[in-house]
């Protein structure tokens, strides 16, 4: 059985509008990590480790399932 590519997306800059707009600065400092790992997070060019991806969702207060997406495509084998 084959698995089927799996796409992550996420709601950083969705989320960050909705945090007084917080900057990519801002989350970088609560959650531990560089801007520019922010910046790739929302350009979709980087996918986290498990600890980043919880670090994220405590700067925003909100579950990881809520910052992260996860799609699965069959690739039509279904």
């Amino acid at each position: 059985m084959m698995a089927g590519k799996l796409t992550i997306k996420n709601n950083i800059r969705r989320l960050r509008f909705f945090a007084d707009e917080m900057t990519q600065l801002e989350l970088s400092e609560k959650a531990g990590i560089s801007r520019q790992t922010v910046v790739a997070l929302e350009a979709g060019k980087y996918i986290p480790s498990l600890e980043i991806a919880f670090r994220i969702a405590d700067a925003f207060g909100v579950t990881v399932e809520e910052v992260f997406e996860r799609k699965l495509d069959s690739g039509g084998n279904a």
